[in-house]
């Protein structure tokens, strides 16, 4: 049997400091969003999830949002290079904790890949092209996971920062999406939800088995995941959130293998 295992990192004291590409920046309470942090991690354990917890890196102000610096697949984890420069340093102690659990490949150069811009579903990896993540990146981790088996397909993203700030998996092969940020139409094939048009947080959301977190304050989605047969499990963000963060962010989770 296997389980499945979340990399997080508590905050950094200069979360205050954070990249922004989308929202105003306004002020964040740091022993707050710490406080959060525990009860996410608290909310994953209640769910099944074993943690590995990464040390704190107090000069970097985005390293708890682990989920941007991997992909981690069945077979391999792609570690991915940062649109943000100021975020390539949270990549190295990422990589040295995946090192039990997956072989490792990289995404190099010039080429930059953001994890959040990487949706799984089954065999096939959605990829937004954002500010993030661009052309060299895609091409790079379609390189890395075709022989593996995986179909890529780069979808059109705007006005958000990541491919999982607008769409997320609803299990199974269905997704949700809002249309105003994700182009739908790479996701032919699907079972695609319409995102309630005033819950753009809502379509970030981390599922395991039948367990779904979600962020507080949505509750047309959280009713919509419900009537889908999700136990929906939701957790206060609202310091990451000013940070341009989802509860999807806050986790890099995988099998155990």
């Amino acid at each position: 049997m296997t389980y499945p295992i979340a990399i997080v990192r508590a905050p950094s004291p200069a979360l205050t400091r954070c990249e922004l590409s989308f929202v105003p920046r306004t002020p964040i309470d740091v022993d707050l969003a710490a406080a959060q942090h525990r009860a996410y991690a608290a909310a994953l354990e209640g769910i099944g999830v074993r943690l590995v917890r990464l040390p704190p890196e107090p000069e970097l102000p985005d390293a708890a949002f682990v989920e941007d610096t991997a992909v981690v697949l069945d077979e391999i984890a792609v570690i991915a290079n940062p649109g943000a420069e100021s975020r390539r340093g949270e990549v190295a102690t990422v990589a040295r904790a995946l090192e039990p659990f997956r072989p490792r490949v990289y995404i190099l150069g010039a080429a930059t890949l953001d994890g959040g811009d990487v949706l799984r579903v089954g065999r096939m990896l959605f990829v937004g092209r954002t500010r993030r993540t661009n052309e060299a990146g895609i091409e790079q981790l379609r390189e890395r996971v075709a022989p593996l088996g995986y179909e890529v397909r780069p979808v059109a993203v705007q006005q958000v920062l990541h491919l999982k700030s607008a769409c997320a998996s609803a299990g199974g092969d269905a997704v949700l999406l809002s249309r105003a940020h994700v182009d739908p139409s790479p996701f032919d094939g699907l079972e695609v939800l319409d995102l309630p048009t005033t819950e753009l947080g809502g379509a970030n959301t981390v599922i395991v088995g039948d367990a779904v977190l979600l962020a507080q304050g949505f509750p047309e989605t959280a009713e919509l995941l419900a009537r889908r047969g999700r136990d929906v499990h939701v957790v206060d963000i609202s310091e990451f959130r000013k940070a341009e963060g989802g509860v999807s962010c806050l986790s890099l989770i995988f099998e155990e293998g």
